[in-house]
């Protein structure tokens, strides 16, 4: 039991720090970083240097479940109900248009060919059913592991967000459909009205689960005021859904992406911190999820003939996503970057094609194509073949897409804005410096003209002396008839710390915070005041750059 334990713990110390290492090395080649994770795990996987077996892949399987748990919950989050509302029919004409066109074009040319080499009409139109169906399914994972990555924003990554979010669904729906139509092709005693039901229950019952923990999460979010424990309260929901979901066999990413949806539109900034922590916490899952991808395919002993399977599937599927995304957003006015560009975005095929073939041979694991090969190996192995080339391909394209609609670079935040500037940058030169001959009468003037709490005290050469604060003004017991005479030099308190203006404002923000200061005076290096810096004018400033830089 104790090498297991050390097994499974050196395989998890490799795959992320190999994930890391192949990251890097495609990010030099201007790849994106999810391809080197699945190089990486090809390389320690069955086909590489089998140092990761598919005995211990299947061990990790609630490692699997959690990362798409964790995956569907922050694409939800990127679910305002605004979108729909002002893009909703754009959303599902292109979902509908797409995610029908793509299995029908995988669908009639994989019968036709499976015809062709097995004379069975059952075995043509089963497989045919069966692949189109498993071909809608597009990866949530690493879509948008890419537009993170390069930082995208704009109507595209918009698009691309929702389309690939509701994909899931329809694609359970559609696979639900058709693997029953392939029971009854081959004369099993499957009903479509059970399996329909099967499916309803199976989807319906993921959105109620995720919007009861939403809304529970919700509840707690306005009690709960540590942002640490709120943290961990929404990774325990978090679990919990993927636990029940995976225990009544519904759709996992689903009910996490519902639990997602739920909560930033029920309380928006309340959640966005608990997605903020979620998705700096997620990477080293993501590194894991993706390199167990690659080491999940297993292609070596695939027969020669099924290679043209994969063909006929990666051409229908990605001719299907891109005519289907530009016939919808035609169709609804789309503008022309999300028509010619979305079905570029959603070629990626991963994690939910797998399960859903795997899913598939066990209902047709006893149909045989020929002596040696049943129908459901048939799948798994196109699926997982499939899976491999658009995995690889499919990132790329993720990325042409954004560029090509110039959205890359676009999700400019406050940490971007922070890191380029100096104090310069988000200081206030309007405070007006009080004299250390200032009386009282006229200072508490200042103080009610001027909407600052904390002033520089100069001399006469305008070089810092101390400050005066409202609170320090409040503690002065003095009579009004001493204003006239009682000074600035008589009142002031020592200016224990002062920053300069070529000092970085990251710098300067974690002093503020690790000694609660909101104001700081800012001094040359005669220390002459030259402006103050203050917490409450910095957001301001950084939400007024955040966009500025995001409409230039």
């Amino acid at each position: 039991m104790d090498m297991l334990h050390i097994g499974i713990l050196m395989i998890l110390g490799i795959g992320v720090f190999g994930g890391i290492i192949g990251a890097y090395i495609f990010q030099r080649l201007h790849v994106p970083q999810v391809v080197g994770y699945i190089m990486m795990g090809l390389l320690i996987g069955e086909v590489g240097f089998g140092i990761v077996t598919a005995e211990t892949i299947e061990g990790l399987e609630s490692l699997n479940l959690f990362a798409l748990g964790i995956i569907g919950f922050l694409v939800g989050g990127e679910l305002h109900f605004d979108i729909f509302k002002k893009q909703g029919k754009q959303l599902f004409s292109i979902l509908l248009f797409e995610g029908v066109l793509a299995p029908l074009l995988v669908a009639v040319p994989v019968s036709l060919v499976m015809y062709m080499l097995t004379n069975n009409t059952k075995i043509a139109l089963s497989s045919g059913i069966v692949f189109g169906a498993i071909a809608s399914a597009t990866d949530p994972a690493s879509t948008l592991n890419v537009l993170w990555e390069y930082r995208s924003r704009g109507t595209v990554t918009t698009t691309l967000i929702a389309i690939v979010a509701l994909d899931d669904a329809l694609a359970m729906t559609l696979y639900g459909i058709g693997t029953t139509a392939a029971q009854i092709i081959n004369g099993s005693s499957a009903s479509y009205s059970t399996e329909l039901l099967h499916t309803a229950i199976e989807l319906g019952g993921a959105v109620l689960l995720g919007f009861i923990a939403g809304m529970i999460l919700r509840s707690m979010s306005h009690w709960i005021t540590s942002p640490e424990k709120l943290f961990s309260t929404a990774i325990g929901l978090i679990l919990l859904v993927i636990g029940l979901a995976a225990a009544f066999e519904m759709d996992v990413i689903l009910a996490a992406m519902t639990l997602g949806v739920t909560l930033i539109n029920c309380t928006p900034k309340r959640s966005e911190e608990i997605f903020a922590t979620v998705r700096s916490f997620a990477d080293p899952i993501y590194v894991i999820f993706f390199v167990l991808v690659g080491a999940r395919l297993n292609i070596a002993s695939m027969p020669i003939w099924l290679w043209g399977i994969v063909a006929i599937y990666v051409l229908g599927r990605s001719t299907g996503k891109i005519v289907g995304a530009f016939i919808g957003g035609r169709l609804t006015g789309a503008t022309p970057e999300v028509q010619k560009y979305t079905g570029l975005g959603l070629f990626a095929q991963g994690g939910i094609a797998v399960g859903l073939s795997i899913m598939a041979a066990h209902h047709l694991g006893d149909v045989m194509v020929n002596e040696s090969l049943s129908l459901g190996d048939m799948i798994i192995f196109g699926v997982t073949a499939s899976t491999f080339v658009l995995q690889v391909t499919g990132p790329p394209l993720i990325k042409l897409a954004s560029k090509w609609s110039g959205e890359i670079g676009r999700d400019v935040t406050e940490e971007d804005v922070i890191e380029t500037w100096t104090v310069n940058d988000a200081m206030k030169t309007s405070v007006p410096p009080i004299t250390q001959g200032t009386p009282l009468t006229h200072i508490f003037q200042i103080f009610s003209v001027h909407d600052y709490t904390l002033y520089p005290v100069v001399d006469g050469e305008n070089k810092l002396k101390g400050i005066i604060s409202l609170d320090g003004m409040k503690g002065i017991m003095i009579s009004p008839e001493t204003w006239d005479w009682v000074l600035a030099a008589d009142v002031m308190a020592e200016a224990k710390k002062t920053l300069k203006a070529e000092m970085s404002l990251r710098e300067a923000m974690d002093y503020m915070r690790d000694n609660s200061v909101e104001e700081v005076p800012i001094v040359d290096e005669d220390r002459h005041v030259v402006g103050m810096l203050d917490s409450r004018s910095i957001r301001i400033r950084l939400t007024e750059e955040v966009v500025r830089r995001r409409e230039a």
